[in-house]
């Protein structure tokens, strides 16, 4: 069985590296350019997740800092969004460099300490290497998906790394996934779609179906297999 430590730094170096191809390919001026109302954009994601990642499973345990400690955390302004976006002061390239470099430190932290290791976190309270390893893995992975949306926005680039296959970019496959989202086309019509695919397996579904609910193969069919239907009532 996998040891919890080796789960939590496969986890947490798997949303990392799907983070940093997110910022791959694109100009400076897309990776800085806010993308919601709220000012969302792919540079500052990096910056934010920097100062976490070495704040909580760095500095915390008293590792050794690199150079990569920025001038905006000595400024108030921190407090108020400054680690959410580049100043023009600020290099992208650097950016992203430094947070590979927090990635790294922070692994090596996790690999040589115990879980159950006391640090200190900055607001003084004692922490245990556990509890900080889930939070920055929570912090990533709600940023990484924050990262999915403005990248998806700037260029169309979508899934968690290059070929995800969860996450087709068939332009004639999305408009049809959209139609069925907001009813214009039937359940009847989809399927009628995804099964004329080239690739489609019909017999990925039953055997799914095999593995997680058996005995429900012969609902395969009706898309409710192992689920009360909607006219059922529970006493």
């Amino acid at each position: 069985m996998t040891s919890e430590k080796t789960l939590l730094l496969e986890h947490l170096d798997e949303v990392q590296r799907s983070l940093l191809w997110k910022v791959e390919g694109l100009t400076d001026d897309a990776l800085r350019r806010p993308m919601t109302p709220t000012g969302t954009n792919l540079i500052g994601i990096v910056k934010h997740l920097t100062g976490i990642t070495h704040g909580y499973l760095v500095e915390a345990f008293g590792q050794e800092r690199d150079e990569d400690r920025l001038t905006s955390e000595l400024d108030e302004e921190l407090f108020h969004g400054l680690d959410m976006w580049a100043t023009p002061e600020e290099s992208t390239d650097e950016l992203v460099a430094a947070y590979r470099r927090a990635c790294a430190a922070g692994a090596r932290t996790i690999e040589e300490l115990d879980l159950d290791a006391t640090g200190n976190h900055h607001t003084g309270n004692p922490v245990t290497l556990r509890e900080m390893v889930l939070t920055v893995l929570l912090d990533t992975t709600r940023h990484t998906g924050h990262a999915d949306v403005v990248r998806e926005l700037t260029d169309g680039r979508v899934g968690a790394r290059p070929g995800d296959p969860m996450s087709p970019d068939d332009e004639e496959y999305l408009r049809m996934y959209r139609a069925r989202i907001t009813g214009e086309i039937d359940r009847d019509t989809w399927m009628a779609y995804v099964k004329s695919l080239p690739d489609y397996d019909p017999s990925a579904w039953p055997e799914f179906l095999a593995r997680v609910r058996p005995g429900s193969q012969s609902q395969a069919e009706s898309g409710s297999a192992g689920f009360p239907s909607p006219d059922s009532t529970s006493e």
